[in-house]
């Protein structure tokens, strides 16, 4: 699954000159979170979001260092932030040099990009043009399209043979004692494992296989014997 699959391609965008109240109603109005900013050629110079809206005089918000970091901070830096939290326009407050996807990254790229610079959406770009938003709804939405998979049919040699494939790709699966029996959708599995993380992650592999209706856990785990002591009279 890419980018492309998911990415929602009717996109509002606002330009660096327009005043920040309309830019605050087009999110309020389409429900976004976010708004990617072009010049009046295309070029994304930047994004707005609801991060960027957070310190603001109109809501008491901005706040002040305390006196003596405000002593040691430059002035440029003070104007910098000034001009930030005081703009009128989305330029003086959007998000400079956004980060940005291509439409033929795989999901799972972006999705790894959003979590690690912190984002909850990226402008989606072909070569110099935006053609899309990515944003952590639309991955939700694939997300959900995939766990309703779980439900479609699927023949006991096919889930087995599943089962068997997804255990092979586990460092943590054990290679030996386990047995999964299949019989119309239900699968039971036996054997021994060493832990209570194991016996579980295991029930979680057989229920997320294509076609089971059912799992039977009967796993012993280590360590996890009753032992009785015949106490003296």
């Amino acid at each position: 699954m890419i980018v492309a699959d998911v990415m929602t391609t009717e996109v509002v965008a606002v330009e660096p000159e327009t005043s920040l109240a309309e830019a605050a109603g087009w999110m309020v109005h389409h429900r976004v979170s976010g708004l990617p900013v072009l010049t009046r050629d295309g070029r994304l110079v930047g994004i707005l979001t609801e991060g960027d809206l957070l310190h603001r005089p109109e809501l008491g918000t901005c706040g002040r260092q305390a006196g003596w970091m405000r002593g040691i901070m430059r002035a440029e830096t003070l104007a910098a932030e000034y001009a930030h939290t005081h703009g009128r326009q989305v330029g003086d407050v959007m998000t400079r040099n956004p980060t940005f996807v291509r439409p033929d990254l795989a999901l799972a790229k972006a999705a790894e990009l959003m979590r690690q610079k912190q984002v909850k959406r990226l402008p989606v770009m072909r070569e110099d043009s935006l053609v899309g938003m990515l944003s952590r709804f639309d991955i939700l939405r694939a997300l959900a399209a995939r766990l309703d998979e779980s439900c479609i049919e699927a023949s006991d040699t096919e889930i087995l043979d599943n089962i068997q494939t997804s255990l092979a790709q586990e460092p943590w699966a054990p290679r030996d004692g386990i047995r999964f029996n299949v019989q119309g959708g239900r699968v039971r599995i036996e054997g021994r494992v060493g832990s209570e993380h194991e016996a579980r992650a295991l029930n979680i592999l057989a229920r997320n296989t294509r076609g089971v209706s059912r799992v039977e856990d009967e796993l012993e785990v280590a360590g996890q014997e009753m032992y009785f002591i015949n106490g003296a009279d």
